[in-house]
C-alpha cells in the first residue's frame, strides 16, 4: 500500500466519522438524517444511471438492504438524541464487525481463526468497558440499546450488501442502487410516521444535510477504489479507524468528557477490529 492509498483510505475514515458527527449539529437530529436521505436520492442516480443495468436477482438484496438501513438511521438517531458522539459511535461502529463475524461462522461458510476470536474477545471487552462508562459518568443509560440496535442494523445491512453485491454483476451499480432505495425508504417512512414537521426548512440545515450526504458516499467510494490497488483486510482495518477520529470529534470540537476509560475503549474496540479483520 503507497502512502497516498493509506492517506485516502484514512481521508474516508474521518468523512465517516464526520458525517455522523454532523447529524449531531442543530437542534433536531431526525431532520438532519432525513435531509441526508433526501440528498441520497439524485447522488444514487447520477452513479446508477449511465452504468450498467442491476441484475434482476439483485433487486430483492437491495430492497431489503434499503429497508435494514431504515431501522440503522432510526436506532443511530435516537442514540445520538441521548449520548455523546464520542460514546454512540465506536459501540455502534465496533459491536457490528464482531455481530457479522459470529453470524458468518455460524450460518455461512466463514471460518473463524484463532486470531479472530481474540479480535471477536477484545472487541467484547471494549464495547463493555465502553457502555459501562454510561452508568459510571452519569450518562442516559438510554442510548445503549438504540446504540446496540445501529450496530444489529449496521451488521444485518453488510451481510445483505455481501450477498447482493455478488449477485449484482456491478458492486457499484448496486450500491447506487442501494444510497436511492435508502434514501426513498427512509424519507417516506419518516415522514409517514412523523409528518412534515420533522423536516427542516432552514437554509443551514439542508447545506449541513447535503455535506454529511455526500461526506457519506465519498467515504463509502474512496474505501471500495482503494479495496481495487490495495489489500481488502488492511484498507477495511485501516476504515476502522473512523472510531477514533469520532471519539476525537466529539473531544475536541463538542466538548465532550474524555475519560481515561473512555480513550482505552475506543483502542480496544479499534485493535479489535483490525484483529478481526486482517
Amino acid at each position: 500500500m503507497t502512502i497516498w492509498v493509506l492517506l485516502a483510505v484514512l481521508g474516508a475514515a474521518f468523512l465517516h466519522a464526520l458525517w455522523n458527527a454532523l447529524i449531531k449539529i442543530g437542534t433536531s437530529r431526525l431532520g438532519a438524517m432525513l435531509i441526508l436521505s433526501v440528498a441520497e436520492i439524485p447522488i444514487g442516480l447520477a452513479i446508477a444511471l449511465p452504468r450498467p443495468a442491476m441484475l434482476t436477482e439483485a433487486w430483492p438484496w437491495a430492497i431489503a438492504a434499503g429497508c435494514t438501513h431504515f431501522f440503522y438511521k432510526t436506532f443511530l438517531t435516537f442514540a445520538y438524541d441521548r449520548g455523546d458522539l464520542s460514546r454512540v459511535y465506536p459501540i455502534a461502529r465496533g459491536a457490528a464487525p464482531m455481530v457479522v463475524a459470529l453470524v458468518g461462522a455460524a450460518f455461512l461458510s466463514d471460518d473463524i481463526t484463532a486470531p479472530q476470536y481474540a479480535g471477536i474477545a477484545l472487541l467484547a471487552a471494549g464495547i463493555a468497558l465502553m457502555a459501562r462508562g454510561v452508568f459510571t459518568d452519569g450518562e442516559s443509560r438510554r442510548l445503549l440499546p438504540f446504540a446496540l440496535g445501529s450496530a444489529a442494523a449496521t451488521a444485518a445491512y453488510t451481510l445483505i450488501d455481501g450477498l447482493g453485491a455478488r449477485v449484482s454483476g456491478d458492486a457499484i451499480t448496486y450500491v447506487a442502487w442501494v444510497f436511492v432505495l435508502d434514501g426513498l425508504i427512509f424519507t417516506t417512512g419518516t415522514l409517514a410516521l412523523r409528518g412534515w414537521r420533522v423536516l427542516p426548512w432552514q437554509p443551514r440545515a439542508w447545506a449541513v444535510g447535503t455535506f454529511a450526504s455526500a461526506a457519506s458516499y465519498g467515504a463509502y467510494a474512496i474505501s471500495i477504489w482503494a479495496m481495487t490497488v490495495a489489500p481488502i483486510a488492511v484498507v477495511a482495518a485501516l476504515r476502522e479507524t473512523s472510531i477514533l477520529f469520532a471519539v476525537l470529534i466529539g473531544w475536541l470540537v463538542f466538548g465532550e468528557r474524555m475519560t481515561r476509560d473512555k480513550a482505552l475503549a475506543a483502542l480496544m474496540i479499534v485493535a479489535g477490529v483490525i484483529v478481526t479483520r486482517l
